[in-house]
């Protein structure tokens, strides 16, 4: 387990609710408790990759975080702000049938499908920050209020299923986890930095 400043603590003793809202303002990650429930097991990984992004993202200016590494166009910032768009879209609007919010909402995903990725650089490193978090906390409150993990979406895929909150979870967990590799090699570029 690594701790950044909220004290020693593990799965097993608290919840990751209740880590989260003790160290909200910090970067803390919290191995998932290996005899936890389906549940909190899914709800722990989703949180650890959650953590992993933005420790990535931490401690750097609006330039490194907008700096491209060839032949890639990804950049942390992007990264970011693209997994607010993730959290938001799945859970809030998919899963629970809420509107998207803005700036989502008034975007033209046709003309522009990589809005997030390019707007980002313009963004403070804070602005990215916040909104993941918000985002996240956003998250956690529509799982928290979700009737299990059976609960089928408000919304269909594409091709007209609906999807469980298992299903969702799962798949906020490998879409955040593919980004925090990517993260990985570009936070590494930037300064250096490596390590989980």
């Amino acid at each position: 387990m690594r701790d950044a400043g909220c004290g020693m603590r593990d799965a097993g003793s608290h919840s990751p609710a209740r880590a989260w809202a003790d160290c909200k303002d910090e970067l803390v990650r919290i191995d998932p408790d290996p005899d936890g429930s389906e549940f909190g097991m899914l709800s722990q990984y989703l949180d650890y990759q959650r953590e992993t992004m933005l420790s990535k993202t931490g401690g750097l200016t609006r330039v490194q975080l907008a700096q491209k590494h060839s032949p890639s166009e990804l950049t942390l910032a992007g990264l970011l702000y693209h997994l607010s768009l993730v959290e938001e879209d799945w859970l809030e609007v998919r899963f629970a049938g809420l509107p998207a919010r803005e700036p989502w909402g008034s975007v033209d995903w046709d003309a522009d499908p990589n809005w997030e990725f390019r707007t980002a650089a313009h963004l403070a490193p804070e602005q990215l920050q916040s909104r993941y978090r918000e985002a996240c906390n956003r998250s956690r409150h529509v799982v928290s209020n979700a009737a299990g993990l059976d609960q089928p979406s408000a919304r269909t895929l594409r091709d007209g299923r609906h999807f469980s909150l298992r299903w969702v979870l799962q798949h906020l967990i490998e879409e955040t986890a593919r980004h925090a590799g990517h993260a990985d090699f570009l936070r590494e570029a930037i300064d250096g930095t490596v390590g989980e």
